[in-house]
């Protein structure tokens, strides 16, 4: 009894263990690429002859070899081993030629190993070949009583190709597969040239090959793991959208990650699906068959597959990390290598094979021309040979007499060179028999001595010097080994080169939020007290003027809607804040809500805005290479204007970027900005004001120049009275006709419009005589194709008042000014209409606006309905009001064109939300005019 601390007993026992689990279970080995169980599977099956080119044997037999012989750990984890190298998915090159049902990609067990049967493939056997032939060390197998190899001879990088994944004591591996041709060509390149960089080796090897196939993103994850033996690969499953029917599309999968399983893949993807985490899918059903792979996930009609793809890649496995940490013995211990080590660790692993083959050839070759040259002597002198023979009394005899005898050695001193043979030694010209030879010379058979048989022996036996020196050659000579090792490789390669699976993209992996948003137009309405949300610009259906509209926003106290618009979910957005700096968010970053909901404080998406308020907002062009043509112009409430490229708000920080120096002493409260909007050399700008006036000049460098800077004041655009302030910005093509053809093209608008709709008044044909002779023009009279091309190019412009009330007009009715002057009358206000005019803005054919009230209610107008009238009239009832209550905001409304059919119908009138009731008031009997002529 020897006493042991506690403490040694367990740290030496754990080490032991912790090796054990190492070096003989966990980690493969960098020369073969093979654990020790795969190890000794493939060598008892070739031992068993359950080779390649014999009958399958029955698994459960070769199991029950590996079992007995080599690996006492039990049958099933022999047998899921055999069972892995079986399978086309888990393996790049299968070394187990299986028959029967191995499982599958979807995680189904394989059969029993007594019904399943199995034989080594022909890749296996380039593993195996040479092996009894001292190329490999051997040790004893469990209980001493068998010998098994400790590595392989293998004639490839198998650890390459095929990969491996293991789970030590303190440590780990995970090795992808490549493509077989291209570890092979890089090789051979290597062999070539010892001193190639990774970055010529990449050339060759571009990346893992999985035999799922798939799509790997990126190289950078590759160059780390092949350069220091640790990387993170992204794999994305291939996936196309194909047209089931007219109005239907699917996503169709035919390839998944390495190691992915398929049916948990479609389990996740459902759960999704009703946890409604991923929405717009419909169906999903595995279409999969002999031919290949084929998983197909059916869109609703109203989704985006693309989207619904991305959404997919991100919480599903149709998009995985394969971790890459290249670690395997080297020389018994564990070692992390990059992809250029593992290489040189193979082919000096293979020189040492080759070298350890050509010494025991040459042994093998020695031994048998040693033999020949006793042939060849006793052949020479047969009759003394035979002479002793006859004379001896027993087999012993004879051979002692036949070494004891002098031969001559004239005829055998250049076999003897030829062989390079040192048994023979030549005295005196006479040489003796060795007892290899006597023993040899006595099994020799009659029909040996024929003359043709001589002459066998002396072509075998120049073949064997001949074989000799080449195997010297071989050995004394390190080019010429690795001249072997290439034809070797070649052979190998002409066997188990594939094309690739896996395809490298250098499209990054990260997929950001922006691509998981659905692309659709949003409503965004913003509160006086700042607050902000979307909501999808299908919930609001289109009404007839005059109608009670519906609830837009729920309101905080006395909190009132100030601002809104629509615009793409993956449009940028420029947010305009009361003290003169730039704001940039997407769309889709923006709070979503209900019509109802207040949605969120803007003060809470912008932390950098402070005390101040957003005043203005623009929605950018979604297509950002518009935006080196475009220029902003700014606008104040004091009626100042600037121009600005945009590309000086192509990059705004976090904090804010300073838009607009504003004066803080015009007014009670100082300036505001009230406008920016994108525009271009040559267009014009109007500026209309909370009191009915307005003012059209050009943007020229003379009226308008572009600003260096942001933080000027700008120049004067309009002068205001009375305490006036400017409200509405817009930015108009300009008028191509003289004073005389805008007047003459008004009558003759007028007059077709009024043939056209028999109600309408004649009451701008007054107006426009007024303005004409004001001018001191007389109306020209157009021909047909003037008068058409002139109506092509008119822009109409809707102006609302507070009171609900609004109208047409059309923008040759805007005469072009200066910059800097009073302006002219825009709308008749009066205590009915409206004693302030909310918003003057050019409006499309066939589009819709909508009205938002200060008691947070809104309703979408088709402008078509508003009559197109007098730029002074007072205009007709588009929105009833309750009581005291006023609209606040007026925007138009953008249909995408690229609506067909139902969904074209959706987006012009779509059924309200869930759960909300519109208001539906009454529809007008007929128009309520008013303005100069009309009875109101």
């Amino acid at each position: 009894m020897v006493p042991v601390t506690i403490e040694e007993e367990m740290r030496s026992s754990y080490l032991a263990y912790a090796m054990s689990v190492i070096v003989s279970r966990a980690l493969p080995d960098v020369r073969d690429g093979l654990k020790p169980v795969h190890r000794r599977i493939l060598y008892s099956m070739r031992e068993s002859g359950f080779t390649h080119d014999k009958p399958y044997r029955k698994s459960a037999r070769a199991v029950g070899d590996v079992m007995g012989k080599y690996h006492p750990h039990g049958d099933s984890s022999i047998y899921d081993a055999m069972v892995r190298m079986a399978q086309s998915w888990s393996m790049r090159v299968r070394l187990i030629d299986g028959q029967g049902n191995f499982g599958s990609v979807d995680g189904d067990s394989p059969a029993a190993m007594r019904y399943t049967e199995a034989r080594l493939s022909k890749s296996a056997m380039f593993l195996l070949d040479d092996i009894d032939r001292d190329t490999v060390d051997f040790g004893p197998n469990y209980d001493e009583s068998e010998e098994e190899p400790k590595v392989l001879p293998a004639a490839y990088p198998n650890l390459l190709i095929n990969g491996g994944s293991g789970i030590a004591v303190g440590m780990a591996t995970n090795i992808p597969t490549h493509n077989p041709g291209e570890i092979i060509d890089a090789t051979l390149a290597l062999i070539a040239d010892p001193s190639l960089s990774l970055e010529d080796l990449m050339r060759i090897v571009p990346g893992p090959d999985f035999p799922t196939g798939g799509i790997i993103l990126g190289r950078s994850g590759i160059r780390s793991a092949f350069e220091t033996g640790r990387g993170s690969v992204m794999v994305r499953a291939r996936a196309e959208i194909e047209d089931l029917r007219r109005d239907r599309k699917a996503i169709v999968i035919t390839e998944i990650p390495y190691q992915v399983n398929k049916s948990t893949l479609q389990e996740k993807i459902a759960e999704l699906v009703r946890a409604k985490q991923i929405e717009g899918i419909s169906d999903i059903r595995d279409e999969s068959d002999r031919s290949g792979m084929r998983i197909v996930i059916e869109v609703k009609r109203d989704a985006t597959p693309e989207v619904v793809l991305n959404q997919l890649y991100r919480f599903t496995q149709l998009q995985t990390s394969f971790g890459v940490n290249m670690l395997a013995l080297n020389d018994g211990q564990p070692k992390l290598m990059g992809l250029k080590e593992m290489l040189l660790a193979f082919i000096a692993f293979r020189e040492e094979v080759i070298l350890r083959r050509s010494r025991f050839d040459l042994g093998k070759a020695r031994d048998r021309g040693h033999l020949l040259v006793g042939l060849v002597l006793a052949v020479a002198n047969i009759d003394r040979v035979i002479a002793l023979i006859r004379s001896a009394p027993d087999a012993a005899s004879a051979r002692e007499a036949l070494m004891t005898q002098d031969w001559d050695a004239a005829e055998i001193e250049p076999l003897l060179s030829l062989i390079h043979d040192d048994g023979n030694v030549v005295v005196d010209g006479r040489v003796r028999l060795t007892e290899a030879q006597a023993r040899g010379i006595l099994e020799l058979r009659l029909q040996r001595l024929t003359g043709l048989e001589r002459e066998k022996i002396q072509a075998e036996l120049g073949e064997v010097g001949q074989r000799i020196n080449e195997l010297l050659e071989i050995i004394g000579s390190r080019p010429r080994r690795l001249e072997v090792m290439r034809d070797e490789l070649g052979v190998v390669r002409a066997e188990i080169a594939t094309p690739r699976m896996t395809e490298i993209s250098d499209v990054a992996g990260d997929q950001t939020d922006e691509s998981l948003v659905e692309p659709g137009q949003m409503v965004v309405t913003i509160t006086r007290d700042g607050f902000i949300k979307r909501t999808p610009l299908e919930t609001f259906r289109a009404q007839n003027r005059g109608g009670r509209g519906r609830t837009a926003a729920g309101r905080r106290g006395d909190d009132i809607v100030t601002r809104s618009f629509n615009a793409h979910t993956h449009q940028w957005v420029l947010f305009f804040s009361s003290g003169g700096k730039a704001y940039r968010e997407k769309v889709w970053r923006l709070p979503e809500a209900s019509p109802t909901a207040k949605g969120r404080a803007l003060v809470n998406l912008l932390p950098e805005l402070g005390g101040d308020s957003i005043t203005t907002v623009l929605p950018l062009p979604q297509d950002e290479t518009l935006w080196e043509n475009l220029h902003l112009v700014f606008a104040t409430a004091s009626g100042n204007v600037r121009r600005n490229r945009l590309s000086d708000f192509r990059n705004v920080r976090s904090s804010g970027l300073i838009a607009m120096k504003l004066d803080e002493e015009w007014g009670k409260h100082g300036d505001s900005l009230i406008g920016v909007a994108t525009c271009r050399e040559g267009q014009d700008v109007m500026l209309a004001t909370r009191l009915g006036r307005c003012i059209r000049f050009q943007i020229t460098d003379e009226t308008l120049r572009v600003f260096a800077g942001r933080d000027s004041t700008g120049v004067r655009g309009i002068k205001l009275l009375n305490n006036d302030e400017v409200n509405s910005l817009a930015v108009l093509n300009h008028l191509d006709a003289d004073p005389a053809e805008r007047a003459g093209y008004l009558k003759m608008a007028n007059a077709k419009r009024r043939a056209d709709a028999a109600d309408t008044p004649a009451d701008g044909d007054a107006e426009i005589e007024a303005e004409a002779q004001e001018e001191g023009v007389v109306a020209a009279a157009l021909d047909a194709d003037r008068f058409a091309e002139m109506e092509a190019a008119e822009e109409i412009l809707l102006t609302v008042t507070n009171g609900g009330f609004g109208k047409r007009s059309s923008a040759f009715e805007y005469r072009v000014s200066g910059r800097g002057g009073q302006g002219i009358a825009n709308i008749s206000l009066t205590a009915r209409s409206g004693t302030e005019v909310v918003a003057t803005l050019p409006v499309l054919h066939g589009t819709d606006v909508m009205l938002v009230t200060d008691a947070g209610r809104l309703i979408r107008v088709p402008v078509d309905q508003v009559r197109i009238t007098g730029r002074a009239s007072m205009g007709v009832t588009l929105f009833r009001l309750d009581g005291k209550e006023r609209v606040t905001s007026v925007f138009p409304v953008l249909e995408d064109d690229s609506a067909e059919g139902e969904d074209a119908a959706e987006i012009a009138g779509p059924l309200p939300a869930e759960g909300v009731v519109p208001d539906a008031g009454p529809k007008d009997a007929g128009p309520e005019e008013s303005g100069p002529g009309s009875e109101g």
